[in-house]
């Protein structure tokens, strides 16, 4: 096999989303927008249905129809952009839920869809997404008489428990939801661990379930093994690479692995990124290229068929941190070529 595997452990994901779901005494969510931060809207939507999710959360409309079909009727998919131009006939067709995020889709949406289900997304702060307060306060008792399924905001600093931007955005959504009898929403994944103050009706898990920070108790979903191309001895004084970035100071044993920046390896994580083979960590040399990648393997005792960059040694943030970004973007940037295996169904 000439591409990298990537194995997605549901029963791991699952174990996941019921941890976080245990940290309160509500109903808990699931957002799979992004094709499941990359790891697969099927496989991952119809694990977490059975479960026991019965509320799911994508960006846009196209997602939720998608959604639709694997998980059929039943569950409730919320819609985190609201009720664009264009998309009524999906939503009614395919029973979403928008999110509705001001009073222009408001009014589309109760013309074009009178009587179908919505909820209502309010800005405390983001500046993202949402009913801004005097947008709100207008339009409060007109929207709420219609019955909103939920009415939900998103914390912007939520992965920073002593950032007081956390208790700014509570006391808002409280000033602004206080007395209402429509569930509401506040807390994803870091929500959840900042306590039940932020719990409200229903918890929206993401990045949590799939392994990521800031829950540290996750156990590891993803893990990526890429086949070695070919092995090769470098002299001292040799060079290794695009631009001559790495020079051999001694004998070097070198692997080259068949993945690189076009199947979401960032080049960036170069200078500081390791593989493994079992026990052994080898050290990436010189820069990343579009699809392979130079890695010291002097220190094993044979050439390896194979080295794992994600496992239960490093995650999604290691290599985050590695790359100056964050656990997300390596999920959602998981490439296209990689052979997918899924396992604990």
């Amino acid at each position: 096999m000439a591409v990298a595997e990537l194995t997605i452990d549901l029963g791991a994901l699952c174990a996941n989303w019921q941890a976080l779901s245990a940290k309160s005494q509500t109903d808990t969510g699931a957002v799979v927008k992004a094709n499941a931060y990359g790891l697969g809207l099927d496989q991952v939507s119809t694990a977490l249905a059975k479960a026991g999710a019965r509320q799911f959360f994508v960006a846009a409309t196209e997602e939720g129809a998608q959604l639709r079909d694997i998980l059929g009727s039943g569950p409730d998919i919320f819609v985190f952009s609201g009720h664009m131009s264009g998309d009524t006939d999906m939503i009614r067709d395919n029973q979403l839920t928008p999110l509705l995020n001001s009073i222009d889709q408001m009014l589309r949406h109760v013309e074009a869809l009178p009587g179908h289900r919505f909820g209502l997304q309010l800005d405390t702060g983001m500046n993202r997404l949402g009913m801004e307060d005097a947008e709100w306060r207008a339009l409060r008792e007109i929207a709420l008489a219609q019955n909103p399924a939920l009415v939900m905001s998103h914390l912007a600093c939520a992965d920073a428990p002593e950032h007081p931007m956390n208790q700014h955005q509570l006391r808002c959504f409280i000033d602004m939801t206080d007395g209402i009898e429509a569930p509401r929403s506040l807390a994803a994944t870091g929500g959840i661990l900042l306590g039940e103050d932020y719990h409200f009706d229903l918890t929206r898990p993401g990045v949590g379930m799939y392994g990521g920070l800031p829950f540290a108790e996750a156990q590891p979903v993803a893990t990526l093994s890429v086949p070695v191309i070919q092995t090769r001895e470098v002299l001292p004084g040799e060079t290794v690479g695009y631009s001559n970035t790495w020079t051999a100071e001694h004998p070097t044993r070198v692997a080259t692995i068949a993945a690189g920046y076009a199947d979401g390896i960032i080049r960036a994580m170069g200078q500081e990124a390791w593989l493994w083979s079992g026990d052994t960590a080898c050290k990436v040399l010189g820069r990343i290229s579009m699809d392979m990648i130079a890695v010291d393997v002097t220190e094993l005792d044979e050439d390896p068929d194979r080295l794992e960059l994600l496992n239960a040694r490093q995650s999604v943030d290691t290599l985050a941190e590695w790359a100056g970004t964050i656990g997300y973007e390596i999920l959602t940037s998981m490439g296209a070529r990689y052979q997918r295996r899924y396992i604990g169904a």
